[in-house]
């Protein structure tokens, strides 16, 4: 049995297990194109239409394969909420009772458009939840956009959980803080340099305190000239960064801000792997927002399933097997895509599941 068909294989079987109904008719083929898109995606490193068909496990010829992809992600009826909620609704009830750390993040995908993706932060990892295309190739949304986007995740928790949510400076909006304090939800966001501020009467702009090898943290502190809060400013300027860093927060610890917000950055590996280092979602020739957000479905699964092969690896101490035993200098996705070569060189039995181990969580 060849590479493709023995990873499109396993895949199906893994997405039928935790879809919550018997599908029969068109829901079954469009899970089986759905599989077929994430098995291509993985095999050929690309969310390219020709260059996932090469890698699709059919009899037919590379262009009726493609065509297939094509009709997949050009159908309305192929939603969120159908193809990939409940595998995110699973993923969640793994993680039930736990914090959660979430990242807002804006970055270009397709031809000339953007997507605002919120992820669940995990390990060094971002895992996409929920997301929006635009057809834009950059820019900020607007606080009520960001709401919107939220609300959506907000719907997917159960009330009690707790969570942290981390942004750069798009994100200090006070629509969105405001909404954020009132969810009882933690936040930590990047603001500008030349906001104002007011500290036990005084107003003066965050960049005026700002000194190297400082981290100084302003408690009960009004934002802006709305005078919004009390809130936690904190300006920062270590050695490793060469100009300041200033958060706004409604945590009351400056070493807690501190600590979420370096866990920020890791939304950025899930578009880099999304992209130069991995399936290269920004050089799909589609420009159509809706089409986008199809084909992110079908990413968003490999990517998933990828970094649970790599967390398997380590949990069942296979990383001897594929890297280096001093020390590992992979991240869970690269492990993750070396398990898989392994598991088809040695014909093994693919493992495949769309959730992640809670105690991998804050590793």
């Amino acid at each position: 049995m060849s590479d493709n068909r023995t990873r499109y294989r396993a895949i199906r079987t893994g997405l039928m297990q935790i879809y919550p109904k018997q599908l029969t008719g068109r829901m079954l083929q469009r899970m089986n194109v759905l599989a077929m898109f994430v098995s291509g995606i993985v095999g050929s490193g690309k969310t390219q239409n020709r260059q996932v068909a090469k890698k699709a496990p059919t009899r037919a010829k590379s262009e009726s394969r493609s065509k297939q992809l094509s009709r997949w992600y050009q159908n309305e009826e192929n939603r969120y909420e159908i193809y990939y909620l409940p595998f995110i609704e699973s993923l969640l009830a793994h993680l039930a009772g736990l914090p959660l750390v979430i990242s807002m993040d804006g970055s270009e995908v397709g031809r000339g458009c953007m997507t605002m993706m919120v992820s669940l932060i995990y390990q060094k990892r971002a895992i996409p939840l929920i997301w929006t295309v635009l057809d834009r190739p950059k820019g900020h949304l607007s606080a009520q956009e960001h709401i919107t986007l939220l609300k959506r995740l907000r719907a997917l928790l159960p009330e009690e959980t707790q969570v942290i949510l981390l942004g750069d400076g798009e994100f200090d909006s006070l629509e969105l803080q405001s909404y954020l304090t009132q969810q009882q939800w933690h936040y930590v966001c990047r603001t500008a340099k030349d906001t104002w501020v007011c500290k036990e009467g005084e107003w003066f702009q965050l960049d005026d305190c700002a000194m190297p090898d400082l981290c100084l943290g302003l408690e009960e502190v009004r934002f802006t000239e709305q005078a919004y809060g009390p809130v936690t400013v904190v300006i920062w300027w270590d050695k490793e960064h060469r100009t300041p860093i200033f958060l706004v927060s409604n945590m009351e610890l400056t070493d807690e801000v501190c600590y979420w917000y370096r866990r920020r950055m890791r939304i950025e590996t899930f578009f880099s792997d999304q992209k130069s280092r991995g399936f290269h979602l920004h050089k799909s020739h589609v420009d159509d927002p809706a089409r986008l957000s199809r084909i992110l479905i079908a990413a968003c699964l490999a990517y998933i399933w990828i970094v649970f092969l790599g967390t398997f690896a380590h949990q069942q101490g296979l990383v001897s097997l594929i890297h280096r035993t001093d020390r590992c200098d992979l991240s869970l996705f690269q492990i993750g895509l070396d398990w898989l070569e392994h598991c088809l060189n040695e014909m093994l039995p693919i493992p495949v599941s769309f959730t992640l181990p809670s105690e991998f969580l804050f590793a």
